[in-house]
Protein backbone atom coordinates (compact mmCIF):
# COMPACT_ATOMS: atom_id res chain seq x y z
CA UNK A 1 0.00 0.00 0.00
CA UNK A 2 1.11 3.41 -0.71
CA UNK A 3 0.42 6.67 1.12
CA UNK A 4 -1.80 9.02 -0.33
CA UNK A 5 -1.95 12.75 0.65
CA UNK A 6 -5.74 14.36 0.38
CA UNK A 7 -7.64 17.65 1.18
CA UNK A 8 -11.20 16.66 1.63
CA UNK A 9 -14.66 18.61 2.95
CA UNK A 10 -15.90 17.59 6.19
CA UNK A 11 -20.31 17.09 6.78
CA UNK A 12 -19.89 21.25 7.99
CA UNK A 13 -18.16 21.98 4.38
CA UNK A 14 -15.01 22.65 6.21
CA UNK A 15 -11.22 21.91 4.77
CA UNK A 16 -9.30 19.41 6.46
CA UNK A 17 -5.88 17.16 5.18
CA UNK A 18 -4.09 14.24 5.85
CA UNK A 19 -2.79 10.91 4.43
CA UNK A 20 -4.70 7.82 3.92
CA UNK A 21 -3.15 4.24 2.98
CA UNK A 22 -4.56 2.45 -0.12
CA UNK A 23 -3.66 1.04 -3.62
CA UNK A 24 -4.54 3.76 -5.38
CA UNK A 25 -6.51 6.49 -5.92
CA UNK A 26 -9.58 5.48 -6.34
CA UNK A 27 -9.38 3.08 -3.48
CA UNK A 28 -8.35 5.90 -1.01
CA UNK A 29 -11.25 7.89 -2.14
CA UNK A 30 -13.54 5.19 -1.60
CA UNK A 31 -11.45 4.99 1.61
CA UNK A 32 -12.04 9.06 2.47
CA UNK A 33 -16.03 8.54 1.53
CA UNK A 34 -16.57 5.35 4.66
CA UNK A 35 -15.17 8.23 6.78
CA UNK A 36 -17.86 10.64 5.94
CA UNK A 37 -15.27 12.66 4.01
CA UNK A 38 -15.29 14.19 0.69
CA UNK A 39 -12.03 14.28 -1.51
CA UNK A 40 -11.37 17.25 -3.28
CA UNK A 41 -8.06 16.37 -4.01
CA UNK A 42 -5.94 13.09 -3.51
CA UNK A 43 -2.31 12.54 -4.34
CA UNK A 44 0.41 9.82 -3.75
CA UNK A 45 3.45 10.49 -1.79
CA UNK A 46 6.24 11.34 -3.97
CA UNK A 47 4.33 12.13 -7.40
CA UNK A 48 3.10 15.53 -6.86
CA UNK A 49 2.49 18.18 -3.70
CA UNK A 50 -1.55 19.09 -2.70
CA UNK A 51 -2.60 22.11 -2.59
CA UNK A 52 -2.44 22.73 0.87
CA UNK A 53 1.43 22.85 0.14
CA UNK A 54 1.51 24.89 -2.73
CA UNK A 55 -1.51 26.73 -1.91
CA UNK A 56 -0.06 29.96 -2.51
CA UNK A 57 1.34 29.14 -5.62
CA UNK A 58 -1.93 28.16 -6.97
CA UNK A 59 -3.43 31.15 -6.37
CA UNK A 60 -0.78 33.18 -7.99
CA UNK A 61 -1.33 31.21 -10.74
CA UNK A 62 -4.62 31.62 -10.97
CA UNK A 63 -4.34 35.32 -11.16
CA UNK A 64 -1.83 35.28 -13.87
CA UNK A 65 -4.22 33.01 -15.78
CA UNK A 66 -7.16 34.86 -15.20
CA UNK A 67 -5.25 38.30 -16.69
CA UNK A 68 -3.91 36.61 -19.86
CA UNK A 69 -7.42 35.56 -20.83
CA UNK A 70 -9.54 38.50 -19.70
CA UNK A 71 -13.07 39.15 -21.41
CA UNK A 72 -13.19 35.51 -21.22
CA UNK A 73 -13.34 34.30 -18.14
CA UNK A 74 -16.96 33.56 -16.56
CA UNK A 75 -18.63 34.59 -19.79
CA UNK A 76 -22.02 32.96 -21.22
CA UNK A 77 -22.24 30.04 -23.17
CA UNK A 78 -24.73 27.87 -24.70
CA UNK A 79 -26.59 25.90 -22.21
CA UNK A 80 -25.86 22.35 -24.24
CA UNK A 81 -22.14 23.45 -23.57
CA UNK A 82 -22.86 23.51 -19.91
CA UNK A 83 -24.78 20.39 -19.52
CA UNK A 84 -22.50 18.32 -21.76
CA UNK A 85 -19.62 19.98 -19.31
CA UNK A 86 -21.86 18.84 -16.23
CA UNK A 87 -22.60 15.59 -17.78
CA UNK A 88 -18.90 14.46 -18.51
CA UNK A 89 -17.35 15.77 -14.59
CA UNK A 90 -19.86 13.79 -12.98
CA UNK A 91 -18.95 10.70 -15.24
CA UNK A 92 -15.34 11.52 -14.37
CA UNK A 93 -15.72 12.17 -10.50
CA UNK A 94 -18.55 8.82 -10.17
CA UNK A 95 -15.18 6.78 -11.98
CA UNK A 96 -13.83 7.98 -8.92
CA UNK A 97 -11.13 10.41 -10.43
CA UNK A 98 -10.76 13.45 -8.20
CA UNK A 99 -12.32 17.04 -8.28
CA UNK A 100 -9.72 18.47 -9.50
CA UNK A 101 -7.65 16.05 -11.69
CA UNK A 102 -11.15 15.55 -13.24
CA UNK A 103 -11.48 19.53 -13.91
CA UNK A 104 -7.78 19.92 -15.89
CA UNK A 105 -8.79 16.56 -17.94
CA UNK A 106 -12.30 18.78 -18.81
CA UNK A 107 -10.28 21.86 -19.18
CA UNK A 108 -7.66 20.29 -21.61
CA UNK A 109 -9.97 18.55 -23.73
CA UNK A 110 -12.74 21.43 -23.94
CA UNK A 111 -13.16 23.43 -27.43
CA UNK A 112 -15.38 26.36 -26.12
CA UNK A 113 -12.53 28.99 -25.65
CA UNK A 114 -15.55 30.69 -22.85
CA UNK A 115 -15.55 27.56 -21.00
CA UNK A 116 -12.44 26.30 -21.26
CA UNK A 117 -10.88 29.63 -19.71
CA UNK A 118 -13.42 29.74 -17.06
CA UNK A 119 -12.72 25.65 -15.67
CA UNK A 120 -8.99 26.48 -15.75
CA UNK A 121 -9.93 29.56 -13.32
CA UNK A 122 -12.02 26.94 -11.22
CA UNK A 123 -9.19 24.36 -11.01
CA UNK A 124 -7.38 27.19 -10.12
CA UNK A 125 -9.42 28.43 -7.67
CA UNK A 126 -9.86 25.11 -6.28
CA UNK A 127 -6.16 24.42 -5.69
CA UNK A 128 -5.59 27.37 -3.90
CA UNK A 129 -8.43 26.09 -1.24
CA UNK A 130 -11.61 27.25 -2.54
CA UNK A 131 -14.33 24.86 -2.26
CA UNK A 132 -15.91 23.91 -5.48
CA UNK A 133 -19.58 25.90 -4.66
CA UNK A 134 -17.76 28.63 -3.86
CA UNK A 135 -15.06 28.53 -7.22
CA UNK A 136 -18.53 28.13 -9.62
CA UNK A 137 -19.73 31.65 -7.85
CA UNK A 138 -17.31 33.34 -8.82
CA UNK A 139 -18.87 33.39 -12.38
CA UNK A 140 -22.52 34.15 -11.76
CA UNK A 141 -23.27 34.72 -15.36
CA UNK A 142 -22.00 31.08 -16.03
CA UNK A 143 -23.23 29.27 -13.01
CA UNK A 144 -26.75 30.63 -12.08
CA UNK A 145 -27.93 29.95 -8.13
CA UNK A 146 -29.63 26.64 -9.09
CA UNK A 147 -26.29 25.24 -10.45
CA UNK A 148 -23.80 26.68 -7.41
CA UNK A 149 -26.78 25.70 -4.56
CA UNK A 150 -26.97 22.42 -5.65
CA UNK A 151 -23.13 21.67 -5.97
CA UNK A 152 -22.63 23.28 -2.55
CA UNK A 153 -25.56 20.90 -1.02
CA UNK A 154 -23.79 17.83 -3.14
CA UNK A 155 -20.35 18.79 -1.28
CA UNK A 156 -21.98 18.74 2.30
CA UNK A 157 -23.37 15.69 1.58
CA UNK A 158 -20.58 13.66 0.11
CA UNK A 159 -22.44 13.07 -3.08
CA UNK A 160 -21.13 15.45 -5.60
CA UNK A 161 -21.06 13.35 -8.53
CA UNK A 162 -25.09 12.35 -7.69
CA UNK A 163 -25.77 16.06 -7.46
CA UNK A 164 -24.09 16.59 -11.05
CA UNK A 165 -25.61 14.08 -12.71
CA UNK A 166 -29.19 15.39 -11.11
CA UNK A 167 -28.04 18.12 -12.60
CA UNK A 168 -27.15 17.01 -15.72
CA UNK A 169 -30.63 15.55 -16.27
CA UNK A 170 -32.40 18.67 -15.50
CA UNK A 171 -30.73 20.73 -18.07
CA UNK A 172 -31.07 18.27 -20.52
CA UNK A 173 -34.57 18.44 -19.94
CA UNK A 174 -35.03 21.73 -19.59
CA UNK A 175 -33.60 22.48 -22.76
CA UNK A 176 -35.67 19.98 -24.50
CA UNK A 177 -38.69 21.60 -23.01
CA UNK A 178 -37.48 24.67 -24.37
CA UNK A 179 -36.60 23.91 -27.76
CA UNK A 180 -40.66 22.67 -27.53
CA UNK A 181 -41.95 25.54 -27.07
CA UNK A 182 -39.26 27.92 -29.06
CA UNK A 183 -40.61 25.56 -32.39
CA UNK A 184 -44.03 25.99 -31.47
CA UNK A 185 -43.73 30.01 -30.76
CA UNK A 186 -41.16 30.50 -33.75
CA UNK A 187 -42.59 28.40 -36.46
CA UNK A 188 -46.39 30.90 -37.03
CA UNK A 189 -43.74 33.70 -36.98
CA UNK A 190 -41.22 32.46 -39.65
CA UNK A 191 -44.19 31.76 -42.57
CA UNK A 192 -45.87 35.33 -41.30
CA UNK A 193 -42.29 37.06 -41.67
CA UNK A 194 -42.05 34.75 -45.65
CA UNK A 195 -45.52 36.03 -45.97
CA UNK A 196 -44.55 39.83 -45.63
CA UNK A 197 -41.37 39.46 -47.44
CA UNK A 198 -42.91 38.20 -50.41
CA UNK A 199 -45.85 40.59 -50.61
CA UNK A 200 -43.71 43.44 -50.05
CA UNK A 201 -41.64 42.19 -52.87
CA UNK A 202 -44.27 41.57 -55.13
CA UNK A 203 -45.73 45.00 -54.49
CA UNK A 204 -42.27 47.28 -54.78
CA UNK A 205 -40.72 45.37 -57.61
CA UNK A 206 -43.16 43.59 -59.67
CA UNK A 207 -46.90 44.77 -59.65
CA UNK A 208 -45.29 48.52 -60.90
CA UNK A 209 -44.50 46.54 -63.74
CA UNK A 210 -47.72 45.58 -64.38
CA UNK A 211 -49.17 49.25 -63.74
CA UNK A 212 -47.12 50.26 -66.26
CA UNK A 213 -48.16 47.73 -68.70
CA UNK A 214 -51.90 48.56 -68.23
CA UNK A 215 -51.72 52.31 -67.90
CA UNK A 216 -49.97 51.95 -71.68
CA UNK A 217 -52.95 49.53 -73.29
CA UNK A 218 -55.59 52.41 -72.09
CA UNK A 219 -58.33 53.14 -69.75
CA UNK A 220 -59.75 49.66 -69.66
CA UNK A 221 -61.93 49.47 -66.71
CA UNK A 222 -60.02 47.63 -63.97
CA UNK A 223 -61.32 44.50 -61.69
CA UNK A 224 -61.91 46.17 -57.88
CA UNK A 225 -59.13 43.62 -56.56
CA UNK A 226 -56.40 44.95 -59.36
CA UNK A 227 -57.02 48.78 -58.28
CA UNK A 228 -56.92 47.61 -54.54
CA UNK A 229 -53.69 45.80 -54.91
CA UNK A 230 -52.00 48.81 -57.33
CA UNK A 231 -53.43 51.51 -55.12
CA UNK A 232 -51.41 49.81 -52.27
CA UNK A 233 -48.34 49.87 -54.38
CA UNK A 234 -48.75 53.03 -55.26
CA UNK A 235 -49.06 54.36 -51.56
CA UNK A 236 -45.77 52.24 -50.74
CA UNK A 237 -43.99 53.66 -53.25
CA UNK A 238 -44.87 57.45 -52.40
CA UNK A 239 -42.44 59.34 -51.06
CA UNK A 240 -44.28 62.41 -48.87
CA UNK A 241 -41.71 62.82 -46.29
CA UNK A 242 -38.13 62.43 -47.98
CA UNK A 243 -38.35 58.27 -48.16
CA UNK A 244 -41.35 55.92 -49.39
CA UNK A 245 -43.93 54.58 -47.15
CA UNK A 246 -42.81 51.19 -46.96
CA UNK A 247 -39.25 52.54 -45.27
CA UNK A 248 -41.61 54.36 -43.21
CA UNK A 249 -43.56 51.40 -42.10
CA UNK A 250 -40.17 49.28 -41.63
CA UNK A 251 -38.56 51.91 -39.14
CA UNK A 252 -41.76 52.35 -37.49
CA UNK A 253 -41.95 48.48 -37.23
CA UNK A 254 -38.25 48.28 -35.91
CA UNK A 255 -38.81 51.27 -32.87
CA UNK A 256 -42.37 49.43 -32.02
CA UNK A 257 -40.31 45.91 -31.20
CA UNK A 258 -37.59 48.02 -29.61
CA UNK A 259 -40.28 50.30 -27.84
CA UNK A 260 -42.01 47.00 -26.68
CA UNK A 261 -38.90 45.20 -25.88
CA UNK A 262 -37.75 48.01 -23.52
CA UNK A 263 -40.98 48.30 -21.94
CA UNK A 264 -41.41 44.53 -21.18
CA UNK A 265 -38.09 44.68 -19.31
CA UNK A 266 -39.91 47.49 -16.99
CA UNK A 267 -41.87 46.02 -13.83
CA UNK A 268 -45.21 47.07 -15.07
CA UNK A 269 -44.40 45.85 -18.66
CA UNK A 270 -43.14 42.15 -17.29
CA UNK A 271 -46.61 41.68 -14.75
CA UNK A 272 -48.68 42.41 -18.13
CA UNK A 273 -47.20 40.39 -20.68
CA UNK A 274 -46.12 37.57 -18.66
CA UNK A 275 -49.84 37.77 -17.51
CA UNK A 276 -51.12 37.89 -21.13
CA UNK A 277 -49.05 35.04 -22.14
CA UNK A 278 -50.97 32.77 -19.81
CA UNK A 279 -53.94 33.88 -20.86
CA UNK A 280 -53.87 33.63 -24.52
CA UNK A 281 -56.05 30.71 -26.08
CA UNK A 282 -54.28 27.18 -26.86
CA UNK A 283 -50.51 29.01 -26.49
CA UNK A 284 -51.72 30.08 -22.65
CA UNK A 285 -52.12 26.44 -21.98
CA UNK A 286 -48.72 25.71 -23.41
CA UNK A 287 -47.00 28.29 -21.65
CA UNK A 288 -48.79 27.36 -18.34
CA UNK A 289 -47.99 23.66 -18.13
CA UNK A 290 -44.31 24.36 -19.43
CA UNK A 291 -44.07 26.97 -16.26
CA UNK A 292 -45.65 24.09 -13.81
CA UNK A 293 -42.99 21.35 -15.46
CA UNK A 294 -40.22 24.18 -14.83
CA UNK A 295 -41.22 25.03 -11.07
CA UNK A 296 -42.09 21.13 -10.07
CA UNK A 297 -38.53 19.99 -11.92
CA UNK A 298 -36.23 22.73 -10.36
CA UNK A 299 -38.06 22.44 -6.80
CA UNK A 300 -38.05 18.69 -6.82
CA UNK A 301 -33.83 18.52 -7.64
CA UNK A 302 -32.76 21.17 -5.14
CA UNK A 303 -34.91 19.32 -2.67
CA UNK A 304 -33.60 15.68 -3.64
CA UNK A 305 -30.06 17.02 -3.82
CA UNK A 306 -30.48 18.24 0.32
CA UNK A 307 -31.18 22.21 -0.90
CA UNK A 308 -33.51 23.41 2.52
CA UNK A 309 -37.06 24.04 1.11
CA UNK A 310 -36.92 27.65 1.88
CA UNK A 311 -33.56 28.26 0.40
CA UNK A 312 -34.92 25.71 -2.85
CA UNK A 313 -38.20 28.37 -3.07
CA UNK A 314 -36.16 31.01 -3.59
CA UNK A 315 -34.07 29.72 -6.41
CA UNK A 316 -37.20 28.54 -8.10
CA UNK A 317 -38.41 31.95 -7.91
CA UNK A 318 -35.54 33.55 -9.34
CA UNK A 319 -35.86 31.00 -12.35
CA UNK A 320 -39.30 30.93 -12.71
CA UNK A 321 -39.09 32.49 -16.14
CA UNK A 322 -42.67 33.97 -15.46
CA UNK A 323 -43.46 37.28 -13.23
CA UNK A 324 -46.94 35.78 -12.39
CA UNK A 325 -46.00 32.06 -11.50
CA UNK A 326 -42.98 33.71 -10.11
CA UNK A 327 -45.10 35.98 -7.27
CA UNK A 328 -47.12 32.88 -6.88
CA UNK A 329 -44.00 31.01 -5.76
CA UNK A 330 -43.43 33.94 -3.34
CA UNK A 331 -46.21 32.79 -1.79
CA UNK A 332 -45.76 29.41 -1.38
CA UNK A 333 -42.30 30.61 0.31
CA UNK A 334 -43.84 32.93 2.35
CA UNK A 335 -46.50 30.44 3.88
CA UNK A 336 -43.37 27.54 4.45
CA UNK A 337 -41.77 30.19 6.26
CA UNK A 338 -44.49 30.87 8.45
CA UNK A 339 -44.49 26.93 9.20
CA UNK A 340 -47.75 26.24 6.80
CA UNK A 341 -48.43 23.95 4.26
CA UNK A 342 -47.70 24.39 0.42
CA UNK A 343 -50.50 23.63 -0.59
CA UNK A 344 -52.51 26.21 0.55
CA UNK A 345 -50.72 29.35 -1.38
CA UNK A 346 -50.44 26.91 -4.48
CA UNK A 347 -54.50 26.65 -4.47
CA UNK A 348 -55.27 30.26 -3.88
CA UNK A 349 -52.82 31.84 -6.68
CA UNK A 350 -54.75 29.77 -10.02
CA UNK A 351 -51.83 29.04 -11.67
CA UNK A 352 -51.46 25.46 -10.18
CA UNK A 353 -54.31 22.69 -11.73
CA UNK A 354 -56.00 20.47 -8.89
CA UNK A 355 -54.09 17.96 -10.56
CA UNK A 356 -50.68 19.81 -9.18
CA UNK A 357 -51.83 20.69 -5.77
CA UNK A 358 -53.70 17.22 -5.42
CA UNK A 359 -50.13 15.56 -5.36
CA UNK A 360 -48.21 17.96 -3.71
CA UNK A 361 -50.73 17.12 -1.02
CA UNK A 362 -50.05 13.48 -1.27
CA UNK A 363 -46.30 13.97 -1.70
CA UNK A 364 -46.03 16.02 1.53
CA UNK A 365 -48.37 13.59 3.37
CA UNK A 366 -46.35 10.54 2.57
CA UNK A 367 -43.05 12.66 2.95
CA UNK A 368 -42.27 11.94 -0.71
CA UNK A 369 -42.29 15.16 -1.81
CA UNK A 370 -39.68 15.78 -4.28
CA UNK A 371 -40.36 12.68 -5.76
CA UNK A 372 -44.04 13.80 -6.29
CA UNK A 373 -42.97 16.53 -8.00
CA UNK A 374 -40.32 14.97 -10.36
CA UNK A 375 -43.40 13.03 -10.98
CA UNK A 376 -45.86 16.71 -11.55
CA UNK A 377 -42.96 17.49 -14.01
CA UNK A 378 -42.48 14.23 -16.16
CA UNK A 379 -46.37 14.88 -16.41
CA UNK A 380 -46.49 17.98 -17.70
CA UNK A 381 -43.88 17.91 -20.36
CA UNK A 382 -45.42 14.44 -21.71
CA UNK A 383 -48.17 16.81 -21.60
CA UNK A 384 -46.11 19.74 -23.40
CA UNK A 385 -44.61 17.87 -25.87
CA UNK A 386 -48.28 16.35 -26.99
CA UNK A 387 -49.83 20.18 -27.25
CA UNK A 388 -46.91 21.32 -29.26
CA UNK A 389 -47.06 18.04 -31.52
CA UNK A 390 -51.11 18.87 -32.05
CA UNK A 391 -49.93 22.67 -32.61
CA UNK A 392 -47.88 22.27 -34.63
CA UNK A 393 -49.51 19.47 -37.27
CA UNK A 394 -53.11 22.27 -36.44
CA UNK A 395 -50.69 25.02 -37.46
CA UNK A 396 -48.50 24.13 -40.62
CA UNK A 397 -51.44 23.58 -43.25
CA UNK A 398 -53.13 26.63 -41.24
CA UNK A 399 -50.28 29.17 -42.24
CA UNK A 400 -49.88 27.32 -45.73
CA UNK A 401 -53.15 28.41 -46.88
CA UNK A 402 -52.32 31.84 -45.35
CA UNK A 403 -49.63 32.36 -47.49
CA UNK A 404 -51.31 31.07 -50.33
CA UNK A 405 -54.21 33.42 -49.99
CA UNK A 406 -51.41 35.76 -49.71
CA UNK A 407 -49.78 35.38 -52.40
CA UNK A 408 -52.62 34.19 -54.87
CA UNK A 409 -54.52 37.23 -54.29
CA UNK A 410 -52.08 39.15 -55.55
CA UNK A 411 -51.07 37.47 -58.55
CA UNK A 412 -54.86 37.18 -59.39
CA UNK A 413 -55.03 40.95 -58.73
CA UNK A 414 -52.27 40.69 -61.93
CA UNK A 415 -53.39 38.77 -64.33
CA UNK A 416 -57.14 38.76 -63.92
CA UNK A 417 -57.10 42.33 -66.16
CA UNK A 418 -54.76 40.91 -68.60
CA UNK A 419 -57.19 37.93 -69.06
CA UNK A 420 -59.93 40.71 -69.14
CA UNK A 421 -57.91 42.69 -72.22
CA UNK A 422 -57.04 39.04 -74.07
CA UNK A 423 -60.86 38.32 -73.65
CA UNK A 424 -61.47 41.49 -75.50
CA UNK A 425 -59.25 41.23 -78.28
CA UNK A 426 -60.27 37.76 -78.98
CA UNK A 427 -63.89 39.34 -78.95
CA UNK A 428 -63.19 41.73 -81.40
Amino acid sequence: MANFQYIALDSKGEQTTGVVQANSDAEAVTALRGQGLYPTQVVQEGKGSIAGKAGKKGKKKSKSKAKGKKGKIGGKVKPKVLMIFTRQLATLIDSGLPLLRGLNVLGKQEPNPVLQATITNIADSVQGGSTFSESLGQHPKMFNKLYVNMVKAGELGGVLEIVLTRLAEYQEKAHKLKGKIVSAMVYPLIVMFIAVAIMSFLMLFIVPKFRDMFDDMGNAELPLISRVVFGFSDWMLARPLLLPNSVWILLIAVGSYMAFGAWTRTKKGRNIVDSLKLKLPIFGDIQRKSAIARFTRTLGTLVTSGVPILQALNITRDTAGNVVVANAIDEVHDAVKEGESIVSPMTGSGIFPNLVVSMVDVGEETGQLPEMLLKIADVYDDEVDSAVTALTSILEPIMIVILALVVGAIVFALFLPLIKVIQEMQGG
